[in-house]
């Protein structure tokens, strides 16, 4: 089976890793060249060397969403180094695992500068550039089941992700037009090797607790939520915009 997107361009942040590495890796299957960033280029070798395999050209780049001159040259980079960009997914971000009552400000304004104005400022940039193309392009962004629902020792995390679903509805409103399509997509705990969640992944209670909330007993993979980036970055979700595909084994529905 052929790929059903020869010739077009991907741009995953945060692909170092879990579901940005995964997302890479799964867009090239279907088609796409690659522009992937992480903080530090070094650590997206592996990314990169997988979408190799995967036959399609690959292209790392620096990106630190907290710096508009570097949002503004990533993009321009990448865009130089292919030609275009067709697809963005925003993926990249940090977490803060801290009570309400202890977080510092600059904790806090450090998660919200990364994950909803660096992901803001680098999606204008890529707007600015499908628009003055004139053809349609795709925008995914990876929210969160904590921007849904309330949990303890989330709350800067997941503040900025409620801002990301409706930086979504908001996008898709204005884009729609353009034929730019803006969907998000909300993962619940995954079974992902993520720095953040070192400390409850080897809590053997914690994880026994968390999956018995689960309705399907399991953890989503960044596979699965790489999966549904590359059926909203294909043609068959064309029609499909303003909206947040749930991944979460059913936890957010009960």
């Amino acid at each position: 089976m052929s790929p059903t997107n020869p010739n077009k361009v991907a741009l995953v942040t945060g692909a170092s890793y879990g579901v940005g590495a995964a997302a890479a890796v799964a867009l090239a299957r279907d088609g796409f060249r690659i522009a992937a960033t992480a903080t530090r280029k070094g650590n997206l070798d592996a990314t990169l060397a997988a979408v190799s395999e995967a036959g399609q050209e690959a292209a790392g780049f620096e990106l630190d969403l907290r710096s508009q001159p570097s949002i503004e040259q990533t993009a321009a980079a990448a865009i130089e180094t292919f030609g275009r960009v067709d697809v963005l997914v925003n993926n990249a971000g940090v977490n803060l695992r801290s009570k309400a009552i202890e977080t510092a400000r600059e904790d806090f304004e450090n998660v919200i500068a990364a994950n909803v104005t660096g992901t803001f400022f680098l999606t204008q940039q890529i707007g600015r550039h499908l628009i003055a193309r004139g053809l349609p392009g795709r925008i995914v962004m990876i929210a969160s089941a904590h921007g849904l629902v309330g949990a303890a020792e989330r709350s800067a995390y997941g503040i900025s992700k409620a801002a990301i679903l409706q930086m979504t509805r908001m996008l898709a409103i204005e884009w729609a037009d353009y034929g730019i399509t803006v969907n998000a997509i909300a993962p619940g705990r995954l079974d992902t090797a993520s720095p953040s969640r070192a400390g409850t992944g080897s809590d053997s209670a914690y994880m026994e607790a968390m999956l018995k909330r689960i309705p399907l007993h399991r953890l989503a993979t960044a596979e699965e939520v790489a999966a549904a980036a590359v059926f909203l970055a294909g043609p068959g979700a064309a029609s499909i915009t303003g909206q947040t595909i749930v991944i979460d084994g059913g936890l957010t529905a009960a």
